[in-house]
């Protein structure tokens, strides 16, 4: 329902419009009825009826003036005026200057029920879009923190214009007025393993009040999260030099108070100080550069950029060393020569301090040497760090190289407990294929672990460990012992000569064949055959 004033210096003409109209009927109820623009101004003041319907000339105030007046106090008041002949001009530079209508009279009951209706479905749809307008309005100011957050985050990160950057800055009420800003990126170390997930939102957000409050005592600031879950957090107010040291007094305080009241530690990467606020995603970039050398010095620290600057890192060392021995660790189950190979690996990048990105590449190669080499023992590899998981992403989500170290040093011993698993059945006869093979051809001289391998489809170095395993001898010492053993039975059973039983049992020369026996069973062939012929 919608109220209506109506207003007309004639009695005869406001009663006839008055009884003509079932004002319910078409949404409107009709407030008064006024016959001079001053007595209706302090009605419409009164009351702010939605819609006037005047005459233009009255007394003591006419209705243009009724209606520039009213503009002024009731702005979304419509106005339509009710004109003679005489009054025509006036009325259609009222509607220019801002009337809703006019109509001319006399005026017909037809005429102003479709009037009525039509105000009544101009206003219902100037109610909904006010609603609406309204309804914006209540979700933009509970959406205000998160926008705040959002532009911030634009701002530190991405970028922005001058002009948008201060307009918005100051719509926000963020008070950054230089002359320099610094970026700090604050990121808790590790949650203690009793922490749940709600557990560790609440303190993410208690790391973020802490920086917010401690920040605000510094200098001119904002602070916000970014979706990295850091809290990052921009000063200004100082110029250079001292807008840096209040950062580094800042960043102990923040660590301090994390320990202190929430029982965890955090780290802080300090960037370099600017001179503008569209150089800040500088000094954002500097400050995660700075974050990341946790890797190389351990959590629980305040680190600066240009401190990170001034050392001098090795931009290449060799870690293949270290690479073999750990996957002989795992080809032979040898869980302390891995555990050795990737502890020595760890502490020669703790000394080197290679960059960031090297680091991760050189443990990458470890990865990749210690999944390559399960996947040829036929071991799952995909079982190693967890199925469905991609280690290459998942180690940077380790921060230090004490839990990467940790992290490779489990999946080896996973890794040499898939190895044995698959290798137990396989390796058994394999290397009871192996023994017949050389039972068969032990007579051939030409017989060579190359030659055994190559039957077998195995490294030569993967046959020789298991081959050790399996019967407690090397291959030579195997194919040796077969041979002796022949050529004890043809010395005992038959009337060959030593070189023809040499030439039976793989040797090519009788000299060394007789070597190999006095060294086998402390006699030479023919002390042996009489010894056998006596007994």
């Amino acid at each position: 329902m919608y109220d209506i004033l109506i207003v007309d210096d004639e009695a005869v003409v406001r009663e006839m419009i008055l009884e003509l109209i079932d004002w319910n009927s078409h949404g409107f109820n009709c407030v008064g009825h006024c016959e001079n623009g001053m007595e209706a101004l302090e009605a419409a003041i009164r009351h702010r009826p939605d819609v006037v319907l005047t005459d233009i000339s009255m007394p003591f105030m006419d209705g243009l003036e009724m209606a520039r007046r009213l503009a002024e106090e009731h702005p979304r008041c419509r106005i339509v005026f009710l004109t003679g002949y005489d009054d025509f001009e006036y009325a259609r530079q009222a509607v220019k200057l801002g009337a809703d209508d006019y109509i001319m009279k006399p005026i017909t009951a037809a005429e102003l029920r479709a009037l009525l209706d039509r105000l009544r479905t101009e206003l219902d749809e100037e109610r909904s879009r006010l609603e609406d307008m309204d309804r914006l309005r209540r979700q933009l100011n509970e959406s205000f923190p998160l926008l705040r957050e959002r532009f911030l985050e634009r701002l530190v990160i991405t970028g922005m214009r001058s002009g948008e950057a201060e307009e918005r800055l100051a719509y926000f009420g963020i008070g950054l007025d230089g002359p320099d800003y610094i970026v700090l990126a604050v990121d808790p170390d590790r949650f203690r393993e009793r922490d749940g997930a709600e557990d560790r939102e609440l303190l993410r957000f208690a790391v973020f009040n802490i920086v917010q409050e401690l920040a605000g005592k510094q200098a001119r600031s904002a602070v916000f999260r970014s979706r990295e879950e850091r809290v990052l957090a921009v000063l200004s107010g100082f110029p250079s030099d001292e807008l840096e040291e209040r950062a580094q007094q800042l960043a102990e305080r923040v660590r301090d108070a994390a320990e202190t009241y929430l029982n965890i530690t955090v780290t802080v990467g300090i960037g370099r100080s600017v001179g503008a606020l569209q150089e800040l995603r500088r000094s954002y970039l500097d400050a995660v550069t700075a974050l990341e050398y946790r890797l190389l010095l351990g959590d629980n620290r305040v680190i600066s950029i240009t401190d990170m600057e001034g050392r001098e890192s090795a931009r290449f060392f060799d870690t293949a060393k270290w690479e073999r021995k750990l996957v002989s660790g795992i080809r032979t189950g040898n869980g302390e020569e891995a555990d050795e190979a990737i502890t020595e690996t760890f502490a020669h990048l703790r000394t080197a301090f290679p960059t960031v990105e090297r680091c991760y590449i050189q443990i990458q190669k470890l990865i990749i040497a210690l999944i390559q080499t399960v996947a040829e023992l036929g071991g799952d590899e995909t079982e190693l760090f967890g199925r469905g998981t991609n280690p290459f992403a998942d180690v940077y989500a380790r921060k230090t190289l004490d839990e990467i170290e940790e992290w490779l040093k489990a999946a080896c011993r996973r890794a040499i407990a898939a190895v044995a698993a698959a290798r137990t059945d396989f390796c058994r006869l394999q290397m009871l294929n192996a023994e017949t093979y050389i039972r068969e051809r032990y007579g051939d001289p030409e017989l060579s672990l190359k030659a055994i391998c190559q039957h077998l489809h195995m490294s030569t170095s993967y046959f020789s460990a298991e081959f050790k395993r399996h019967t407690g001898k090397t291959f030579i010492e195997y194919v040796t012992a077969e041979r002796i053993a022949k050529a004890k039975e043809l010395l005992k059973f038959s009337d060959l000569k030593t070189y023809e039983i040499a030439a039976r049992v793989g040797y090519k020369d009788p000299h060394y064949f007789s070597m190999i026996f006095k060294k086998a069973t402390g006699e030479t062939p023919k002390e042996h055959r009489q010894k056998a012929a006596s007994e």
